[in-house]
């Protein structure tokens, strides 16, 4: 049975009978309301903690999507689910995925930030002052880019950029 027919909480029957109608009433293809089904059933089993069943369902609405913005959402949600298990380089490939299919998605730039920032925060814990450096100039230029892209989001981003040092004057305006 699609994980879409067993929700039994208000907000998820709610989330299915509203995709469910949106899906009728579209005016696309099959493949492409399969794909949709496949990608909405991940993210329901994603947001349960569900994270092998979620990944299966987004290999599945990988196979079946054919648009760029659409497959880039589903590999940022790979990347989140990669991201929560703490496999950072495989949530860093599928970030770089997403990327490569729409790089205006400051909500990626932002999380290989973080990933990076993690790494320089490990390195830096473990007396690796290299390695802790470099991974903090990968976050900074990330988020740099996710500021540019989004001005009013990360400001916890922004204060760190400017107390580090490593961000430059026009990331702020």
């Amino acid at each position: 049975m699609p994980r879409s027919q067993r929700n039994d909480n208000f907000i998820d029957k709610s989330f299915t009978v509203m995709a469910d109608l949106i899906l009728k009433v579209l005016p696309t293809n099959r493949r492409a309301k399969e794909a949709f089904a496949y990608y909405r059933d991940g993210m329901s089993a994603q947001a349960d903690g569900e994270y092998a069943e979620a990944l299966e369902n987004y290999e599945e609405a990988l196979k079946l999507e054919d648009d760029p913005n659409d497959r880039a959402f589903i590999l940022y949600n790979m990347a989140l689910v990669f991201a929560s298990n703490g496999e950072h380089s495989k949530a860093l490939d599928f970030y770089g995925q997403a990327l490569e299919l729409n790089s205006k998605m400051p909500q990626v730039l932002n999380n290989i930030a973080v990933i990076h920032h993690h790494l320089g925060s490990l390195a830096e814990e473990r007396g690796e002052a290299d390695k802790a450096d470099h991974c903090f100039d990968l976050a900074a230029e990330y988020w740099s880019k996710a500021i540019r892209l989004a001005p009013n989001n990360y400001i916890e981003a922004q204060n760190w950029l400017k107390t580090s040092g490593r961000g430059s004057v026009d990331v702020y305006f």
